[in-house]
């Protein structure tokens, strides 16, 4: 059962649209998923709650009687959005149990810094070389100087950009009703799922 873990230090990074989105394309798959939430906010059981029944189904965490939350049984793969600020002992606890981790962020100074930071924390884990690491740029403005400057910083760091993220409104809409790209008419979104192609390409390796 993969587990994927979606994780920046920086709030503000995209991560839950990236985590939905990721939990939607492995849905629409035929994969049983789960999506799990391990911030403070809860973006994504929000966004569970507003998800149609409908739709291909996705799951968040279970939880016993002893208050111990567990994927699902029959889940084959888990999507987990972290918070915030993320290090330390809650680092540690995702590393234990990752099997690949994406990294987003945005074209800003702010999060240039963030992230290096933390590939660095990452990379020094114990664990570091077991997990399988790809960097996506978010909210990706083509023919800027602040997207210039960020593919050229990205391919200073030794891990992989994986794809790179438009800024649309589609994420936004499709956010406040519980979709992914894969809920709505291909033709709707046709330029952002062929951004998505080798993410998808990558989360199934």
């Amino acid at each position: 059962m993969p587990v994927i873990v979606v994780a920046n230090p920086k709030g503000g990074a995209g991560k839950s649209t990236l985590a939905t989105n990721l939990a939607g394309c492995l849905a629409a798959a035929g994969h049983a998923v789960m999506l799990g939430d391990v911030d403070r906010q809860q973006s994504s059981r929000q966004w569970l709650q507003l998800r149609p029944a409908q739709l291909p189904a996705i799951r968040g965490w279970d939880v016993a009687p002893d208050d111990i939350v567990r994927p699902p049984k029959g889940t084959t793969h888990v999507v987990l959005d972290t918070p915030a600020g993320l290090h330390g002992k809650r680092l540690d606890a995702l590393m234990r149990i990752a099997d690949r981790m994406l990294i987003p962020l945005q074209a800003s100074l702010f999060d240039i810094q963030a992230t290096h930071a933390f590939v660095q924390a990452v990379r020094a884990h114990r664990r570091g070389g077991e997990v399988q690491l790809g960097l996506v740029g978010m909210r990706v403005r083509e023919h800027t100087r602040a997207n210039e400057q960020l593919h050229q910083y990205l391919a200073t760091l030794p891990v992989p950009v994986v794809t790179w993220l438009r800024d649309t409104q589609n994420y936004v809409q499709l956010a406040a009703r519980g979709l992914t790209l894969w809920d709505v008419a291909p033709s709707r979104v046709e330029r952002d799922l062929e951004q998505w192609a080798p993410l998808m390409a990558w989360a199934r390796a």
